[in-house]
C-alpha cells in the first residue's frame, strides 16, 4: 500500500507540474507583445513564428489550455481525495480540499502566472512546443466548446464574430504611448508626435487648413511689377493667383519659377506674364483626411492644394508643411512670420488669438480642450456660449475661464484664458 501511495503522490506531482505549464502558457500567450513577436520572427526565431500562428486563433488556443488545465487539476484533486480518504476516512475530504487548494493556488496559479507576466515573450517562446502539442490534442474539443459558447451568447444578443472590438488598434497604441509618457519612458514631444501621426486618419484638411480670410494671394489683373513685388516680399514660397474675385483661383506661382522668369527678361518685372509663370492649381475636397492628403502630396510631388467645399467654393489652402507640423509640431525657419498667437502672462493666464487652432493650443500647453465641434479657440467659445459674445464677457467651461478681450464685428479676435486653479488663487 505504501508503494501505491508513493506512485499516486508522484502522479499528483506530475499533474501539478502540467497545471503549472497550462496556467503559465495561458498567461504568457495572452500577455505577449505581438510587435515584439513579429520582430523576433523577422529575425529568424521559429518559436516566435509558432506563437504568432497560435495567437491568431486565440480563442482556440485559450480553450485548449483551459480544457487541459481543468483535466489535470480535477484528476489531481480526485487522486488526492482518494488517498486521503483511505488514510483519514471521511476527514480526508477536508484535508484533500485544503491541501490541493493551497498547492494549486501557489504552484499552478500564482507562481506560473507571475513568471509569465514578468517576461511574457521569453515564457511564451519557452513553452511554445508544449502549447503546440496541447492545441493539436485539445484543439478540436476547444473549437466545439467555442461553438457552444457563441451559441449561448447569441441568445443574449452578443455576436463574437460580428461585434467590433471595444478598442481599435489606434486607440490601443495611443493608450500605450500615454502610459509610457506617464511612466517617464516617453517625453511629451515624443508622445505628441506619435499622437499626431495617429490623428492623420481622423482629421480632415478643413481642420488644419489656412482659412480663405487668412490666405495671402495675388491678383493676376494687377500690374506685373506689383504682382512680382507682392510675391517676392511674401514670406511664402508658393502664392495662389486669382482673377476678378478671390474665389476665382487660376493658378499657383512658385517663387523660384518667378526668379527664373525675371532672369530671362533681364530682371524687368514689367515684362513678366504671371499666368505664363503660374502652375495649375490643385483643388481638393475639405473632407479629405490628412492621411489621404499626405499620400496625395507625396504621390504628386506637390506642396500646396486649394481646399473647396461640396459646392466648389474656396474654403482655404493646405500645404505639405501643415500636415507635417501635425506630426512633428511647429516648423519655423528664418523667413517665417510668428503666427502662433499665444502669449503666456505672468499671472498664469494665456492671451490667445481667436484664430489659433485648438489642437495647437492643446499641444503647446498640454491642455485637453475638445476640438470635435470647433477648429479654432474662438469657434469653441462661440459653440459653448451658443452666441457671439461681447467684449469683456466671460465664460467658464472645460476647466478654464474664457474672457473675450477684443471683437471685430462678428469675429472674436483675442481671448484671455485662465485655468480655474489660477482663478481660485487670484480670487477671480
Amino acid at each position: 500500500m505504501t508503494t501505491e501511495l508513493w506512485v499516486i503522490g508522484g502522479i499528483i506531482l506530475v499533474l501539478i507540474i502540467f497545471s503549472f505549464l497550462f496556467s503559465g502558457t495561458e498567461t504568457g500567450m495572452t500577455a505577449v507583445s505581438r510587435a515584439r513577436l513579429h520582430s523576433l520572427a523577422a529575425g529568424g526565431d521559429p518559436r516566435a513564428t509558432t506563437v504568432e500562428r497560435m495567437i491568431e486563433r486565440k480563442d482556440r488556443l485559450v480553450g485548449a489550455l483551459l480544457i487541459g488545465n481543468n483535466l489535470v487539476n480535477i484528476l489531481a484533486s480526485a487522486l488526492a481525495t482518494s488517498v486521503l480518504l483511505s488514510i483519514f476516512g471521511d476527514r480526508g475530504v477536508v484535508y484533500a480540499t485544503i491541501g490541493m487548494t493551497v498547492l494549486l493556488v501557489i504552484f499552478s496559479e500564482i507562481l506560473p502566472k507571475s513568471l509569465a507576466l514578468f517576461r511574457p515573450e521569453q515564457f511564451a517562446l519557452f513553452v511554445s512546443p508544449f502549447a503546440r502539442v496541447v492545441v493539436f490534442i485539445f484543439g478540436p474539443v476547444s473549437s466545439m466548446a467555442n461553438f457552444v459558447v457563441r451559441g449561448l451568447l447569441q441568445l443574449f444578443g452578443i455576436n463574437l464574430g460580428r461585434d467590433a472590438p471595444m478598442v481599435s488598434a489606434h486607440e490601443e497604441l495611443r493608450g500605450t504611448v500615454e502610459v509610457l509618457h506617464r511612466e517617464g519612458a516617453f517625453v511629451k514631444q515624443d508622445r505628441d508626435r506619435v499622437g499626431g501621426l495617429l490623428d492623420l486618419a481622423e482629421l480632415e484638411v478643413s481642420d488644419i487648413m489656412i482659412h480663405r480670410t487668412a490666405m495671402r494671394m495675388v491678383n493676376a489683373d494687377a500690374p506685373a511689377d506689383v504682382v512680382v513685388r507682392d510675391i517676392l516680399q511674401s514670406p511664402y514660397t508658393r502664392m495662389p493667383i486669382f482673377k476678378g474675385e478671390t474665389d476665382n483661383i487660376v493658378g499657383v506661382v512658385h517663387a523660384k519659377d518667378l526668379l527664373r522668369a525675371l532672369h530671362e527678361v533681364g530682371n524687368d518685372p514689367a515684362q513678366i506674364d504671371i499666368m505664363a509663370v503660374a502652375r495649375k492649381a490643385w483643388f481638393v475636397p475639405d473632407t479629405t483626411t490628412l492621411r489621404d492628403q499626405l499620400n496625395a502630396f507625396l504621390r504628386r510631388k506637390a506642396h500646396i492644394a486649394i481646399v473647396v467645399d461640396e459646392y466648389g467654393e474656396v474654403e482655404g489652402l493646405v500645404t505639405l508643411e501643415d500636415i507635417i507640423e501635425e506630426i512633428v509640431g511647429e516648423i519655423a525657419d528664418e523667413h517665417d512670420v510668428d503666427m502662433q498667437g499665444v502669449k503666456q502672462e505672468a499671472d498664469g493666464s494665456v492671451v490667445v488669438d481667436g484664430g489659433v487652432p485648438i489642437r495647437d493650443l492643446n499641444r503647446a500647453l498640454d491642455w485637453e480642450l475638445p476640438d470635435d465641434e470647433a477648429t479654432t479657440i474662438a469657434g469653441l467659445v462661440i459653440h459653448e456660449a451658443q452666441m457671439i459674445p461681447e467684449e469683456k464677457q466671460a465664460f467658464t467651461f472645460h476647466g478654464k475661464r474664457f474672457i473675450v478681450m477684443k471683437r471685430n464685428r462678428n469675429r472674436i479676435v483675442k481671448l484671455r484664458i485662465r485655468p480655474l486653479e489660477t482663478n481660485l488663487v487670484k480670487g477671480v
